[in-house]
């Protein structure tokens, strides 16, 4: 099993360390550029564009991105509900044929009903899983349909539907922890998303995933780890470095009257998050200082240690199943330009070496 690492590309080069105060512009193409080069430049196979409903459109900036690249891939997120399956099935297949293949797409399909209803969306969770589930279905069909092809479902129906522009390989990445989201990700998924845990929440999940999946007669899925590393020449500066980005994140909260505890999140993940969260430091490396303050909103742990030990707690969940690492910090240029030069090639080697063993073993 080989490793993959996903990056960031957040739209500016702000963080919940750094907000942005207004001094920044929300897309800042020369931030976008500098950190799409310096992504492939570290060795990132992939880079993730986040979708939000006040956010620049995902897939215009990852075009821009891949003009620029010649070897970077692209994790656009997409939520469905607001464009037509067969359409998006077209722009995503247009985007990956331009990009040479370089393209996967990231389903969100939402949990805050806040969130949603700023896009005019005001249905229910269980119903924005129930419409994914089926918005992938004409998505798929769009994408691998050799002549026109009819759908009457609940949400959407099409006449006759067909693409003429089809993808090369465009993998499905699929987050979510409620019962919902893990239904729909084992009919679908390619890849299954899922926050930083613990290493029995994650081997917990995954069993979750492949036991749905297998319902569908469908093996194979690879599995996706969001965490935020906190790398240092010494495991004392690490754990010094972690302790002053949970004050500079609790000072900044607070100047913008914003909570620090008694979070009640929506969704199951952050839920589970939180959670884990509330017992401190676990399975000796897994920082949840940020997620405490923050609901566990998003990705918020991380790992906390020299680049060596990362690498080595890294590998403890690449023996679970875990084969892509979404990896972003909190100086997120920086960071990533770090991630390149110091955790990557690290992880890299510790992997193949583990690999080789396990050839060897097997004879």
């Amino acid at each position: 099993m080989s490793v993959k690492f996903i990056g960031y590309i957040g739209f500016n080069n702000t963080s919940e360390t750094t907000p942005n105060t207004g001094h920044s512009r929300v897309l800042d193409r020369d931030y976008v550029d500098a950190a799409a080069k310096a992504q492939e430049a570290g060795g990132f196979d992939r880079v993730l564009i986040p979708f939000g409903s006040n956010s620049p459109e995902s897939q215009i900036v990852a075009a821009h991105a891949a003009a620029i690249t010649t070897k970077l891939g692209f994790l656009v997120a997409h939520r469905p509900g607001f464009t037509q399956p067969t359409l998006a099935a077209r722009q995503l297949a247009t985007l990956d044929q331009l990009s040479a293949g370089r393209v996967a797409v990231h389903i969100i399909t939402g949990g805050a009903d806040e969130e949603m209803a700023r896009d005019g969306d005001h249905t229910i969770k269980a119903e924005r899983y129930a419409r994914s589930d089926e918005y992938l279905d004409v998505l798929k069909q769009e994408w691998t349909a050799q002549k026109p092809f009819d759908h009457a479902g609940r949400f959407y129906k099409v006449n006759q539907g067909f693409a003429a522009v089809k993808p090369d390989n465009l993998p499905v990445f699929f987050g979510g922890s409620s019962e919902e989201a893990i239904a729909v990700a084992g009919r679908h998924a390619d890849v299954y998303a899922t926050w930083g845990e613990t290493l029995d929440q994650t081997r917990e999940i995954i069993s979750r995933v492949r036991n749905a999946a297998a319902k569908h007669g469908r093996t194979g899925l690879g599995f996706s780890l969001s965490l935020r590393p906190v790398i240092a020449d010494t495991e004392e500066a690490a754990w010094k470095k972690a302790d002053e980005i949970v004050e500079q994140v609790k000072a900044n909260r607070l100047a913008a009257g914003l909570p620090i505890s008694g979070h009640a999140p929506v969704n199951v993940g952050a839920q589970r998050l939180l959670e884990t969260a509330s017992s401190g430091r676990r399975d000796g490396r897994l920082w949840t200082g940020v997620a405490q303050l923050t609901g566990a909103a998003g990705n918020s742990t991380g790992l906390v240690g020299t680049p060596e030990q990362v690498a080595d707690a890294l590998l403890d969940y690449y023996d679970l199943g875990v084969d892509h690492f979404l990896i972003r910090g909190f100086d997120p240029l920086n960071d990533a330009i770090g991630y390149g030069r110091d955790l990557i090639p690290v992880v890299r080697e510790k992997v193949a070496q583990r690999e080789a063993q396990r050839q060897a073993l097997a004879g």
